[in-house]
């Protein structure tokens, strides 16, 4: 069965779910790298227990394998706190958890255009952001062997090695620089936005 389209605006929650989503778990960044690497994810069957063996006889040495990097959990704090931001400057939550199946595309539009206004101040004022190419959308480039494969992902048909000639559908984002606030320890960065009660 075929999924039906999604919306701008759903597009646009949704994107910006995953977002933070991913920016709060580790292992769900890790499978999305992998998916955008173009593995498959599958279960892993556990392993039956192995049966004793004898001692081998000793061996040459062997090389040892380069380590493997270690995954760390990730703080919520940060994410919490750009979250807040953007409720604060975007009214972002307010926008993704709004049921927007009853407005029209240009009431969507509209509040989109705000939202993104917000948004984007609340970025620039917090982030220094660049992209990961400099060349055009559209310009033809060589990747060449040893690249970045965590800042450059191949598209289309990869065959053989390094170097390969191909086109740049998406500069990439890389953040040069993060000035967020320091955090007050008695604030609770779970509270996104206070509830207001009008007197």
């Amino acid at each position: 069965m075929t999924e039906p389209r999604i919306s701008f605006a759903g597009r646009l929650s949704l994107a910006f779910g995953s977002f933070f989503a991913i920016l709060g778990n580790a292992e769900l960044a890790a499978g999305v790298r992998r998916l955008r690497n173009g593995e498959t994810i599958a279960p892993v069957a556990p392993a039956a227990p192995a049966a004793p063996q004898p001692p081998a006889p000793a061996a040459a040495p062997v090389a040892k394998p380069a380590p493997v990097a270690a995954i760390e959990e990730a703080s919520p704090q940060s994410a919490l706190q750009l979250l807040g931001l953007l409720q604060r400057n975007a009214r972002f939550v307010d926008f993704v958890e709004e049921d927007i199946a009853n407005y029209g595309d240009a009431d969507i539009g509209a509040a989109a255009r705000l939202v993104h206004e917000g948004c984007r101040a609340t970025l620039r004022e917090h982030f220094t952001i660049r992209p990961v190419r400099t060349e055009a959308e559209g310009s033809r480039v060589t990747i060449a062997e040893g690249f970045d494969a965590t800042a450059i992902r191949l598209t289309g048909n990869v065959v053989g090695a390094a170097p390969y000639n191909g086109t740049i559908s998406h500069r990439g984002w890389r953040v040069e620089d993060v000035k967020l606030p320091k955090l007050v320890k008695s604030n609770d960065a779970k509270v996104l936005a206070p509830a207001e009660v009008e007197l």
